[in-house]
């Protein structure tokens, strides 16, 4: 039989019930903090409540003393001013004309391992919906994926489940993917990771926050019903308020509709422009959970709600599973009394459920220095009474110790310098081809293909482009451009370092498609926080992006960290995963990526030095990591980004392509293959490292006989090395004196290797 309801009159009365502090993975000190807060015991529901609002996902008490830094970062750009940033659902960024851009990555890791397709699915849901809240309409979609060797049994499991989910849920919401990457690593196995991201268009005025504010103003639950799915660890209360046979044990992850999804956009977009929204928040992580905390957290008073009133697609669940569960396609808004009538009307024309479930309170006086109080009943009994803020923003914060590790000195002491090199040209040929041939570096396309890249009509570059771009106003034909990067090799190296190295290979893939970078969002991705090393590789990287932010003048505008990416006691590879947004007066004069027809110079920009140590090279020939990553120079890399600009913006380029992973072998091999035009180059020096390298701060572009003069002006007046290599044409990649490859045979080994692994 089930156990009785446990109410807050009831704990009050009860002070010494054993609760299952431990197995909702609260520590003993954060219990007795909730006991000191609350003034008795919690009650089941608020127990569920605290245990994952303070949970590791929810409220980042290992990460946030170190992610505080990105909040003193400058709050302009480049173009305006950012009109929201950390602490909202996702920033937002001027990018002019009356325009907004809001966009963010997260992670949804661990459910796309347990289940990939929608685990992968609702990653995307969950994030659109993030940017739907803000009143944008969501745009596009990208999707940086990390996983096992390919040739693992994990990597085949997870794999095509993952870009499956991927693929099947923006394709149903017409989003176009526009970019992203796949990275292949043993730390991955057994530890996928899936982040995804969205960017959205809003006009200024069109801005909505998350705040319940208004007492009176009625609390609105639309969207899909609530169900047993994706209450995870929290099904354990089952030991506390569940009986063995009955709703015990639910699905881990979050099953995604959709279809669902997109009325609950097309609706709440024309909610917003009926004005009837007050305020609004998604249900994502922790459910009713976090939107009822947040929303009343976040306003001038309190809430009341009524768990009765929730509608259900499991009329079974417990007071705490509706309030822990991860049901998707749902939100929470708040509106004014005279709006209800219109509010429902609305919804209901989209087919989408809508039920008042409660309202905004007052602040009673005893309350003012605290907030308001949030109120839930269940079944005429009041089963949570909480200070709103103390649940949803004032959560344990933690200093893990963190500390260089011991093995740190004899990694970077082994640097790839000692690795054998090619000893002939014949040996420099088959370097290039198993290169492009490697899993990380071999063409995509049996990923993207999956993907609807052109769905709106609005996409101008998408995949295999350096960046992805989108129009924005079809009148001025202003646009933005995305792109996400991270090494993680780089990172385990050196954190600070492989951090900056992410933000500006992203910054600088922005710029090679003629977009000015503005702002930036992070996916931080690291192993277990309670390991000193992970927590030094992680305070590292944030020291690290600050400081390459404050450099290059682009604030944090948000992200997220997932933590705990480990088998066993195998982390994962440091992975932030950085996103760069850019903005591009005009789409027409975009940059593409690869090489678009014969004779025309190929211009080298950049240094390269002899910088081997974590490249493609060391890892795919040789299977061996040690040294230190390349060189950051960010002035290097602002001024090259403004030469990419200004010439995009000048027509001096037909192409622009970033050099890195794998180098310039690898930046010519795909530029080639774009459109199947040949080039032939001539190296100075040293041909492997001026093939392999991976210095940062380098791009080639192409520019017409006319213009080449002008062009390297320009380039040295903003302080870029610059110099001709060359030129396109032919069919075959030609080093002059070298070797020469016939496109057809490097196409075969580009584009033959998912294929061959998955057909």
């Amino acid at each position: 039989m089930a156990q009785p309801l446990d109410t807050v009159a009831l704990a009050a009365s009860d002070p010494h019930r054993e609760q299952p502090w431990a197995e909702l993975g609260l520590r003993a000190d954060e219990y007795e903090r909730i006991r000191e807060i609350l003034g008795r015991r919690p009650t089941s529901s608020e127990l569920a409540m605290y245990s994952v609002m303070w949970s590791e996902h929810c409220s980042y008490k290992s990460s946030k003393v170190h992610l505080r830094q990105f909040g003193d970062l400058v709050q302009e750009t480049p173009v305006g001013k950012m009109l929201a940033g950390i602490g909202e659902n996702a920033g937002v960024v001027d990018i002019g004309q009356g325009y907004a851009v809001t966009f963010k990555i997260e992670s949804h890791n661990h459910p796309s391992y347990v289940e990939p397709y929608q685990g992968a699915a609702t990653g995307v849901g969950g994030i659109v919906r993030d940017i739907l809240a803000m009143g944008a309409r969501p745009v596009a979609v990208m999707d940086p994926l990390r996983f096992g060797p390919l040739d693992a049994d994990d990597t085949h499991r997870v794999m095509p489940g993952i870009v499956a989910g991927v693929g099947g849920y923006g394709n149903c919401l017409g989003l176009p993917n526009i970019g992203g990457e796949a990275v292949f690593d043993p730390s991955y196995a057994g530890n996928p990771l899936v982040n995804a991201l969205c960017v959205g268009i809003l006009r200024h005025e069109d801005l909505h926050l998350a705040k319940a504010s208004g007492e009176g103003n009625r609390v609105i639950l639309y969207g899909a019903r609530t169900g047993g799915d994706g209450i995870g660890g929290v099904s354990v209360l089952a030991s506390e308020t569940f009986d063995e046979t009955g709703p015990a044990k639910r699905p881990s992850v979050q099953v995604g509709d959709p279809f669902m999804e997109k009325l609950l956009i097309e609706c709440t977009l024309e909610l917003f422009a009926a004005g009837v929204v007050a305020g609004i928040q998604d249900l994502g992580g922790a459910g009713l959970s976090c939107a009822t905390s947040e929303l009343a957290s976040a306003g001038d008073g309190g809430m009341r709600v009524s768990l009765d009133l929730v509608p259900l697609r499991d009329s079974s669940l417990a007071p705490e599973e509706i309030l822990m569960s991860e049901s998707q396609e749902r939100m929470m808004a708040v509106c004014e009394p005279d709006d209800v009538e219109r509010f429902l009307e609305i919804c209901a024309r989209w087919d989408v459920e809508a039920v008042v479930i409660g309202e905004v309170t007052a602040v009673s006086d005893g309350d003012k220095s605290r907030g308001g109080r949030l109120e839930i009943d269940w079944r005429g009994e009041c089963v949570v009474d909480v200070p709103p803020r103390s649940v949803a923003h004032e959560g344990p914060t933690y200093e893990r110790p963190f500390a260089r590790p011991d093995w740190q000195d004899a990694l970077q002491g082994d640097g790839a310098e000692r690795l054998p090199r090619p000893t002939d040209d014949g040996e420099l040929r088959a370097t290039a081809l198993r290169l492009a041939g490697s899993p990380d570096l071999c063409d995509k396309s049996w990923i993207t293909d999956q993907y609807d890249r052109y769905v709106q009509g609005n996409t101008i570059l998408a995949q295999p482009s350096d960046a992805g771009m989108v129009r924005v106003d079809e009148n001025t034909h202003l646009g933005v451009a995305v792109a996400t990067d991270g090494n993680g090799r780089f990172c385990k190296l050196d954190p600070y370092a492989g951090a900056q190295l992410a933000l500006a290979e992203a910054y600088r893939n922005v710029a090679c498609g003629g977009a000015m970078p503005l702002a930036v969002s992070d996916c931080l991705n690291f192993g277990s926080p309670e390991d000193p090393a992970v927590m030094w590789q992680f305070a590292e990287a944030c020291r690290g992006l600050k400081d390459a932010c404050v450099t290059l003048g682009v604030p944090v505008t948000g992200g997220n960290v997932s933590l705990y990416n480990q088998t066993g006691d195998t982390a994962i590879l440091p992975t932030p995963v950085i996103a760069v947004l850019g903005v591009i007066d005009d789409v027409r004069r975009r940059t593409p990526t690869g090489f678009v027809g014969p004779d025309e110079v190929i211009v080298h920009l950049g240094h390269t030095r002899e910088e081997l140590s974590g490249s493609e090279w060391a890892h795919v020939v040789h299977g061996h990591l040690g040294g230190r990553p390349p060189r950051v120079d960010l002035r290097d890399e602002a001024n090259l980004a403004r030469l990419l600009v200004e010439s995009a913006r000048g027509g001096y380029l037909t192409s622009a392509h970033d050099m890195s992973e794998g180098g310039l072998s690898q930046a010519l091999v795909e530029s080639c293959l774009r459109h199947g035009v040949g080039a032939t180059v001539s190296l100075m020096g040293d041909p492997f490292v001026g093939l392999f390298s991976e210095s940062a701060a380098r791009a080639i572009v192409t520019v017409p006989d006319d213009r080449v003069d002008s062009f390297l002006t320009m380039a040295a007046s903003l302080g870029v090395p610059a110099g001709p290599i060359g030129r396109t044409g032919g069919a075959t990649l030609t080093v002059t004196d070298r070797f020469e490859i016939p496109l057809d045979e490097l196409s075969a080994a580009w584009r033959g290797t998912l294929p061959a692994v998955f057909g």
